[in-house]
């Protein structure tokens, strides 16, 4: 926290921005549009995880004020989600809830050991294109999970919609005061309510919880038996949950142009799954659907208004359920269907940048995007496309290595200059680039410009060497950088190339 001098010369704090009337207010309304629409995805996730409504509920109320004291990226929402529901899903089928519970606390202790072994830094080796990817798929799978709201509703359900995605787009227009998904809910409920419509609501859902959540363990034999039937979907709570949180905390990033602590992120993902997990939650991660209307459409920037989010959650559900409950889903609906527009990267597929950008960008971008809908698996599609991303920048660079040579005046000496990167990709076709059949009796190989990354180069290097001397040719290696020549000394000779 900053500080500066009173007036009398002494010092003094400054005092938090989210103390400021305006900011104060953004967050507050920020946290309750959030907390709104927080309600029927916790339910309809609890649904898919085969468990209580409550369960998601308690574990979003959970997540949200956990990791807004503990998170590492301010106005990042963090609740139950589809990915964890998806993982979890098989374990409460086959064993039930105690086991998802006892699976969740595992799965926040695996997280707080990954951040503490740095897995947030291997944030930089994901691409631009997968996180286009991942951010495209992510608005089509908002979307998609609307698409039922709208199947085989009553016919007043569209203009409904209609009205509220008006409301959302046109109030900001006019005013900016409150935010407009918060204005298009009431006026949607006050409208249903007044007129006795017959229209879905989120009671529709499922039953909302009338009690606070308590704190227990889970009910289940500690035995080493059960720690390995938990011990898998604990994995996949703890990998899919970070990979998830972690980018959607670049993105936010990007948006706010700001930097956010990812290891901090990382560790206080796991405190908010274990804390929620004691409490009875189906355990969760960021969500970017909720974050997006957070940070993007409500204008939130600090950990308040994720706090308020969880606090308000749990007050309108528990003393509130009855007011809740006839909330239209249209509008619900709405807000999601502008989350979608204003996440999906619109640009990314314009004809103009699918021109310009190399094949191998939109390769990479359309493999995450493809894998991430046939699975539902965000996490799945990040590691695709990552692996196509790392397969065709190998074949590009192992496309410039390039293989040049002279012959002294007097003909004894035959030198090959390499230039590139040498590594498994690259330094099989090396072994090509020369003329063992006709070059004289000494060769010498110059890697000044370039560099040995692997033990396939230098494998590739013994090889080269051995078809010489299997022809009474002596081969010199000049030019070796440092870590080149430390790993070429340690491994030459020793990884039987055979002649």
């Amino acid at each position: 926290m900053s500080s500066s001098l009173s007036p009398v010369g002494g010092p003094r704090l400054s005092r938090p921005s989210w103390l400021s009337p305006r900011v104060l207010r953004t967050e507050v309304l920020a946290g309750l549009v959030v907390a709104l629409a927080l309600i029927p995805e916790a339910i309809s996730f609890s649904i898919l995880a085969g468990v209580d409504p409550r369960v998601g509920l308690f574990a979003s109320f959970t997540m949200a004020v956990t990791i807004a004291v503990c998170g590492g990226r301010p106005a990042m929402i963090s609740a139950a989600t589809g990915a964890v529901a998806l993982v979890v899903a098989p374990l409460v089928r086959d064993h039930g809830l105690q086991y998802l519970i006892a699976a969740v606390i595992v799965g926040g202790i695996l997280q707080v050991v990954l951040a503490v072994l740095g897995v947030a830094r291997l944030m930089r080796f994901i691409p631009r294109s997968v996180m286009v990817g991942f951010v495209n798929a992510l608005a089509i799978l908002v979307f998609a999970a609307q698409v039922p709201h709208l199947i085989g509703v009553p016919w007043l359900v569209y203009p409904l919609v209609a009205i509220a995605l008006a409301i959302i787009v046109g109030l900001p227009r006019l005013t900016r005061a409150v935010p407009a998904p918060l204005v298009a809910i009431v006026v949607l409920t006050l409208f249903t309510v007044l007129t006795h419509v017959a229209v879905p609501t989120v009671g529709d859902e499922g039953e909302l919880p009338h009690s606070l959540p308590v704190l227990g363990l889970p009910d289940i034999p500690y035995t080493g038996q059960t720690l390995q039937i938990i011990a898998p979907y604990a994995l996949g709570i703890a990998l899919v949950g970070l990979m998830e949180s972690l980018m959607t905390a670049k993105l936010v990033d990007d948006i706010t142009d700001t930097h956010s602590n990812k290891t901090r992120e990382s560790w206080g993902q796991g405190v908010a799954n274990i804390v929620t997990g004691f409490f009875g939650g189906m355990g969760g991660c960021a969500m970017i659907g909720q974050t997006m209307i957070n940070v993007k459409v409500s204008g939130a920037r600090t950990r308040l208004s994720t706090f308020l989010a969880g606090v308000f959650l749990l007050v309108l559900v528990v003393t509130l359920g009855d007011v809740v409950a006839v909330i239209p889903m249209a509008a619900l609906v709405a807000v999601m269907v502008i989350v979608t527009v204003s996440t999906f990267d619109w640009h990314s597929v314009s004809p103009a940048t699918l021109k310009r950008m190399p094949a191998g960008e939109t390769i990479v971008m359309v493999s995450t995007v493809a894998v991430v809908l046939a699975t539902s698996n965000l996490a799945i599609g990040v590691v695709v496309g990552v692996l196509v991303a790392m397969v065709i920048f190998a074949r590009r660079v192992a496309h410039i290595v390039e293989v040049t040579s002279v012959v002294d005046p007097n003909g004894g000496t035959r030198t090959y200059s390499v230039q590139g990167e040498l590594f498994f990709a690259s330094s099989n076709d090396v072994v090509y680039q020369f003329d063992y059949a006709g070059d004289p009796d000494n060769i010498v190989i110059d890697l000044s410009r370039a560099h040995v990354w692997d033990a396939s180069s230098v494998a590739a290097l013994d090889a080269i060497t051995t078809k010489y001397a299997a022809r009474g040719k002596t081969v010199e290696i000049t030019g070796l950088n440092r870590p080149s020549a430390q790993m070429h000394g340690t491994l030459a000779g020793r990884l039987n190339v055979g002649h």
